[in-house]
């Protein structure tokens, strides 16, 4: 064998001006691959950053780039069919600001989800705040019961949800269960058994098939939502999955985390983008919507949508947005920091006008490299006089934003290019005093726990500095 694959070698290397054919492929391998790189037109740094990289890699940076590139998805078909346009006009009786009409105005114009009302909404405060309400939810379902999760695990917080929706099915309740394919990888078919029997319906977004390699696959494109409706009565949404790691009753370790359970009109919108993400990931004809919005609620709502279906990057433009019109105090907490240029310069910008600018994030999240990645920014934070909060010991994974006294937006996204630019999100955003002051109230007790970032902390140079600076360099591809 070994001799073989010598002579093989032999007979390669002694092709004649092989180095000479060797550098006109290479060249033509970056001038082609840098041209579909070059008329993606993304953001310069990314660009640069992919076109360095991979010219590195010969041939194997076109299945990289192939694969993990960025990426934009038609969804026409699934346009044809949606219901938005029965959606209800935006909520009367209300009286927002100027900025949040502004903001209300662009969301509309993005994602064509009109500003809505809430009746209700609860702040539920990790694994024990959710489960319990999203199992007594279903548990007095009545007609049907749709989840869409990234993570869904086969453990004991798994299983008591499957448990839940069988029983349901069983009854007579529609049920649907839309998972990611990627996060959700450890649920099997012998799992989900139980629940298909009792005429229960699943599907996977975005399976992994070998005919995607001929069309492109889409490994890097991931559904992060977590949305669950009930009867179209009741929402739950925000930065929690299906895991005895986000439940602190099973472990000492679990996730810090923050969901939301909602009820109103804007229930409505949350079944709409289920329902066009069920019909993306099916193929099947547009589930029916209910009949109208419902009462009106005295909670100014919306609801947030973005992905790669877009390149409007509604969530990362409201963000900016948000931050820019704050007036008193921009509050971020997020577990992924990896800001781009634009919400970088927002947030400095915030704080060098004097505003209260705080940032919390995790001492440690579950990727190094995006600790480190997150930590390169914080020398230009600190010299702005943002203040910087790291949670710990356990991960802190809450999405949320607070501007001022009446601007509060809480979901799935993170922070970073990942989820502004290739994951599909969701999140509401609440123009709401009452709703702000609670979320205000629950991150100021964050930071009591948390240690704040000096800035004139001990930085060794390789434990620290070397790889913050190496890390923040791939920042633009993470």
């Amino acid at each position: 064998m070994f001799d073989w694959l010598h002579g093989l070698w032999q007979a390669f290397v002694s092709i004649p001006h092989l180095w000479m054919y060797l550098a006109v492929g290479w060249i033509a391998y970056v001038i082609g691959l840098g041209g579909w790189i070059v008329l993606q037109k993304r953001e310069p740094a990314a660009t640069i950053s992919w076109l360095v990289s991979l010219a590195a890699l010969p041939y194997l940076g076109f299945l990289i780039y192939y694969v993990f590139g960025p990426q934009r998805i038609k969804r026409q078909r699934l346009r044809r069919g949606r219901a938005r346009a029965s959606l209800p006009p935006p909520p009367a009786g209300l009286d927002p600001s100027a900025e949040a009409i502004e903001l209300a105005r662009v969301v509309q114009s993005t994602t064509r989800l009109p500003p809505t009302t809430a009746t209700r909404v609860d702040l539920l405060v990790d694994g024990g705040g959710k489960y319990p309400a999203l199992l007594e939810a279903i548990a007095g379902a009545q007609t049907r019961i749709h989840l869409e999760y990234y993570i869904y695990e086969p453990d004991r917080t798994g299983t008591s949800l499957r448990d839940a929706l069988v029983e349901r099915a069983r009854a007579g309740i529609e049920v649907r269960l839309l998972l990611d394919a990627i996060g959700s990888s450890r649920v099997n078919r012998r799992f989900l058994a139980p629940l298909v029997e009792a005429g229960g319906e699943v599907a996977w977004f975005h399976p992994l098939r070998l005919r995607w390699f001929w069309k492109r696959p889409w490994l890097n494109l991931r559904s992060h939502r977590k949305i669950v409706v009930i009867d179209d009565a009741i929402g739950f949404t925000g930065g929690m999955n299906v895991s005895d790691e986000q439940d602190e009753r099973l472990r000492g370790d679990a996730y810090r985390d923050l969901h939301l359970r909602l009820e109103g009109p804007v229930v409505r919108e949350l079944q709409l983008v289920f329902i066009e993400d069920w019909i993306y990931a099916t193929g099947q004809p547009p589930l029916a919507m209910p009949d109208g919005p419902g009462t009106p609620g005295g909670i100014a709502t919306q609801v947030v949508v973005s992905g790669p279906d877009s390149a409007w990057e509604a969530i990362h433009r409201v963000h900016v947005s948000a931050i820019h019109a704050a007036h008193r105090r921009v509050w971020l907490v997020t577990p992924y920091f990896v800001p781009g240029e634009a919400a970088r310069m927002a947030l400095t910008s915030a704080a060098l006008g004097g505003l209260d600018v705080r940032l919390l994030v995790p001492k440690l999240s579950d990727s190094r490299l995006v600790t480190f990645a997150a930590r390169s920014y914080f020398d230009e934070l600190l010299a702005a006089g943002v203040a910087i909060y790291e949670y710990g010991p356990r991960l802190l994974h809450t999405k949320a934003l607070l501007c001022d006294d009446d601007f509060a937006m809480v979901g799935s996204a993170n922070f970073d290019h990942r989820s502004f630019r290739l994951n599909f999100e969701v999140s509401v955003m609440f123009a709401d005093a009452q709703l702000s002051a609670r979320l205000a109230e629950l991150i100021e007790g964050e930071c009591a726990d948390c240690v704040r970032v000096q800035d004139h902390r001990a930085r060794p140079l390789w434990r620290e500095r070397l790889p913050e600076a190496l890390a923040r360099l791939v920042s633009p591809l993470l």
